[in-house]
């Protein structure tokens, strides 16, 4: 069994995953691709994450997806709060 730190920085360093690959898909909606090129793109990002969450899972449980959706939103409330210091 690991110990409770090597735990929490492999739970930090899936989030810090699932957050970089949310991110890709999220811009690869946005991006020059079109069509398969771009419905590849996504689902590769999407079944990477699926991948990150099932690892997850296996350290933290029932509890790992409370933990990713409240990370993403805590991450896309900073983005937010980046866009809005960029506009004034």
């Amino acid at each position: 069994m690991p110990d409770p730190h090597e735990q929490r920085s492999e739970v930090a360093r899936l989030l810090a995953q699932i957050s970089n690959e949310y991110e890709a898909a999220q811009r690869g909606l946005s991006g020059l691709a079109q069509g398969t090129c771009q419905h590849r793109f996504i689902t590769r990002r999407m079944e990477c994450i699926a991948n990150l969450h099932s690892q997850l899972h296996g350290l933290l449980g029932d509890r790992a997806m409370v933990l990713i959706s409240a990370h993403l939103d805590r991450e896309a409330e900073k983005e937010e709060a980046v866009l809005q210091e960029h506009e004034t």
